[in-house]
């Protein structure tokens, strides 16, 4: 299983919105908006759980590309790096 980040979200978009521009592509396992704690507004970017299989086929198919009226970046998420 990987997971992908997804960026420059409109402040509307729900999980499941990411769940179905994702699942034509591929096997998604879950998907989650971000949102901020004190406030409950999205911060403007998820996280999407996939098949291995499908990373590459994703990126390539949604990096770029219009969702809710905004580009979306897509990619490979980063190992978190351990807070200090």
């Amino acid at each position: 299983m990987a997971t992908l980040y997804v960026g420059n979200l409109p402040w509307a978009t729900k999980a499941e919105d990411l769940q179905e521009a994702f699942s034509q592509y591929g096997e998604v396992f879950s998907s989650r908006v971000i949102t901020d704690r004190e406030t409950g507004r999205s911060r403007g970017f998820g996280f999407v759980e996939v098949n291995d299989a499908d990373v590459e086929k994703m990126v390539a198919a949604l990096n770029g590309t219009e969702l809710g009226g905004r580009i979306i970046t897509v990619n490979e998420a980063k190992a978190r790096e351990p807070r200090t």
